[in-house]
């Protein structure tokens, strides 16, 4: 379950940029810096799981006061709930322009994106069983239909278009990858799963497995959109991966167009991630402010995110937000719990020498 909830929680709205993103910063060498995006969220999903096993009934919110103090610990956990407040919203936008930009073409966009962030609230209340049963119940729905359409595309590949493998400019690569890591700081949901696992131990082995499929389903998709279309084809197209659903189509003639069918399939994808943000969020609400229940904080905080959501201008604006909020969210989802952890650990030492010093 806690990698089923990872999967579809990484596996989201990043899916249509992913590729251009990539292509914007390093050409042919997109595939590389898709497997360096992918590393860079692997350590960040490690040190986050180890930290949590230190504190398996605890959530980041809770362990941070024990480690940096009550008011440090505070307001670092009042930039966490901002981040993944400001992430629900922007989430919610890219799936509005997506919708009234792809198939709906004359519904408002204040419209689709109210409809996406009710959707969540409602689902939200729930608990985490019910919560970890959703993402479990659309996995399947996800995955299996964007394998296909990515393997049934690779017949027009042309490995050509992905040499040289390797980026020339090594600044463009490095901001590129953070880029791309940033599309998997739905992991960080983690620290909220930890406490209610049966077994926290096998919490690694759940995060790894998370990883090697959401990031391969990525770096299947960038290996795929490039091999097909080409790196400068690429700059035109702002939905890469929507493009190659277009162009795709089953043995036979079936369906000669699969786009309709990834589009479905992304609304699903875009759901379950928008949901465990929001989820995220407003349980670190109620443990920020020590509430029994979260349920009202649901429907609190939807005007806020609303709002968010609204403030970019224009698409092209939206993007650039996203990019520098993602890369600047690398700071709260990976350095964070990394000082944490060092804190903790350099803590834990000087107890032991205590201790041995007593003794």
């Amino acid at each position: 379950q806690a990698t089923t909830i990872l999967i579809s929680t990484m596996i989201g709205v990043g899916v249509l940029p992913l590729p251009l993103f990539a292509v914007r910063a390093g050409e042919t060498g997109a595939p590389f810096i898709t497997l360096l995006g992918i590393a860079i969220a692997t350590i960040g999903l490690f040190i986050i799981i180890k930290l949590g096993l230190r504190y398996p009934n605890k959530t980041i919110i809770s362990y941070s006061e024990d480690i940096l103090g009550k008011w440090l610990g505070k307001m670092f956990s009042l930039i966490v709930i901002l981040f993944f407040t400001i992430l629900t919203a922007l989430a919610a936008r890219e799936f509005g322009a997506v919708v009234i930009t792809a198939v709906l073409l004359e519904t408002p966009l204040e419209v689709t994106v109210m409809v996406m962030l009710f959707l969540a609230a409602i689902s939200a209340r729930n608990n985490m069983n019910t919560f970890a049963y959703i993402h479990n119940f659309y996995i399947p729905i996800i995955l299996a239909p964007v394998l296909i359409i990515v393997s049934l595309s690779l017949k027009n590949a042309n490995i050509l278009y992905l040499r040289p493998f390797i980026a020339s400019s090594y600044k463009d690569s490095f901001m590129g990858a953070l880029t791309i890591a940033a599309l998997f700081q739905g992991s960080f949901v983690m620290t909220l799963i930890i406490p209610a696992m049966k077994n926290p131990k096998s919490a690694i082995k759940s995060g790894m497995w998370a990883i090697i499929i959401s990031g391969g389903l990525y770096l299947l998709i960038v290996v795929a959109t490039v091999a097909i279309f080409g790196s400068e084809e690429m700059k035109r197209l702002f939905w890469p991966t929507l493009e190659l659903a277009r162009t795709t189509s089953l043995p036979g003639n079936v369906l000669q167009r699969l786009d309709v069918v990834f589009i479905s399939v992304w609304v699903i994808a875009v759901f379950t991630t928008i949901f465990a943000s929001y989820f995220l969020t407003i349980n670190s609400i109620r443990q920020f402010f020590r509430l029994q229940d979260h349920k009202l904080l649901s429907y609190f905080i939807l005007p806020f995110i609303f709002i968010l959501a609204m403030l970019p201008q224009n698409i092209l604006h939206l993007y650039e937000v996203i990019q520098f909020i993602g890369r600047a969210g690398l700071f709260i989802t990976i350095l964070y719990p990394l000082l944490l952890l060092s804190i903790d650990v350099i803590k834990d030492k000087r107890r032991k020498k205590g201790v041995s010093k007593q003794t």
